[in-house]
């Protein structure tokens, strides 16, 4: 299969000059789109949430993937090293028109993708160093790391659910068949009613 792969970053542009320059491309080389994946996103966007991140997924040994120029591909170095790596060991080939680039099976792709894959390793492992540096140097100065001791994180596992859960006590469900339901602790539970929940009480002229 040969892709064709366009994007542009925000609805006000098209995608008309990188298809015309892909088109003209495959004529010269002989070749036939045989899939156009379009999208209109950042290329700063996470990748799980691209269609070029589902169509990567999906190339196969000898499928051909090809864009005008690696900046549609992605502006972040480490995530287009970590694509171009993944494409080459899954056997297929990334050609930009732009950058005269093209990344195959060949033994000089494979020695590039190596390459690519080390150094992409090499950033993670200085920006993992990095990191750390810098909460050891917040912490030498007497800043406290993580949540606060006693503090309690806005959204809980139960938050939304408290008119269903006074429904099913109105109705007679013990706290642990409903902590059950939730797949929650019954402590867990009991503490959301006692912290959130307003049940009511009886008035005691009726007891």
């Amino acid at each position: 299969m040969i892709y064709g792969y366009v994007r542009v970053s925000t609805d006000k542009q098209t995608t008309e000059n990188q298809t015309w320059e892909i088109r003209k491309f495959c004529q010269k080389e002989g070749l036939c789109v045989d899939l156009w994946v379009e999208e209109t996103v950042s290329a700063t966007k996470s990748l799980k949430i691209r269609k070029l991140g589902r169509l990567i997924k999906k190339l196969k040994p000898g499928d051909v993937l090809i864009a005008s120029e690696l900046s549609r591909i992605g502006r972040n170095l480490l995530e287009v090293m970590s694509i171009l790596n993944y494409c080459v060991n899954t056997g297929a080939t990334i050609i930009t028109i732009k950058d005269n680039f093209r990344l195959d099976t060949g033994i000089q792709s494979k020695v590039l993708a190596f390459a690519f894959g080390l150094a992409a390793e090499i950033e993670r492992n200085l920006i993992s160093q990095r990191t750390k540096e810098a909460l050891a140097a917040r912490q030498a100065k007497g800043f406290k790391l993580g949540r606060p001791f006693g503090a309690k994180s806005k959204k809980l596992k139960l938050t939304g659910k408290e008119a269903m859960i006074i429904e099913l006590l109105k109705k007679g469900y013990s706290k642990s068949a409903i902590a059950r339901r939730y797949h929650v602790h019954r402590e867990t539970l009991k503490n959301f009613i006692d912290s959130n929940l307003v049940l009511g009480k009886r008035d005691s002229n009726c007891l």
